[in-house]
Formats: structure tokens, C-alpha cells, sequence
């Protein structure tokens, strides 16, 4: 099973292929924001990654990333857990102002996955 580190809580092992920003809430127990439901619209649930980064992501986390300019970020709605990794969550509930975290995330990246390289 791999194992998701969130940089200051303990390391939890996953289930494969669990989205990352589900991991990351129900697993690890971190409050990291999903505002529009986990499809990569809104880039809330920005993660940095300390290690085991993907080297492939969806061409809707590429566009919506270009469209920000947001560089050094991955979108933790767009990640499976198919390997070890260590992420540090930006983007947190605690301090947001928001109500909630967002709607919560189906389960299979949507919009379908699209693969291509970073």
C-alpha cells in the first residue's frame, strides 16, 4: 500500500489508487480545501510536493494550472495514490475564512483523466 506523508502529520497508508485529495482529508486527517469538488476548477486543493511528485498529470490540472500561473503546485484532485509520496497541503480550511472544505470529491478524477507529461 503506499504511504502518503503530509508534511507535520503522521505518515498513513493509503489504499491504491485512492485520489490524493481524498487521502489526504480522510486518511491523513488534514483539512485541505476542495471548493469545487474536486475537478479541477478551482485549485484549492493545491498541494507542494516534497517527494514522489507524478511524473504525468491530467491535461485539465496542466491547462487549469497554466491558466493561474501557478508553477511548483500540483492539484491534489487530479493525483492518485499509486506510489509512496510527501506533500505539503496549501491550501487549508483552518484560517480560509470558508465555511467548509467544498463539496466532497468523487471518488475517480473527473474530469476523466486525460493523461499527458509535466
Amino acid at each position: 500500500m503506499p504511504k502518503l506523508t503530509v508534511e507535520g502529520f503522521a505518515a498513513v497508508e493509503v489504499e491504491p489508487g485512492k485520489r490524493l485529495v481524498l487521502a489526504i482529508e480522510q486518511d491523513a486527517g488534514v483539512d485541505i480545501l476542495h471548493a469545487c469538488g474536486g475537478n479541477a476548477r478551482c485549485t484549492t486543493c493545491r498541494v507542494e510536493f516534497v517527494s514522489g511528485e507524478p511524473e504525468r498529470m491530467t491535461i485539465a490540472e496542466k491547462t487549469r494550472l497554466a491558466e493561474r500561473g501557478l508553477t511548483g503546485v500540483r492539484l491534489s484532485c487530479q493525483i492518485t495514490c499509486d506510489h509512496d509520496m510527501t506533500v505539503r497541503a496549501i491550501s487549508r480550511l483552518a484560517g480560509s475564512g470558508r465555511p467548509d472544505s467544498g463539496r466532497t470529491p468523487l471518488p475517480t478524477i473527473q474530469p476523466p483523466p486525460e493523461w499527458t507529461t509535466k
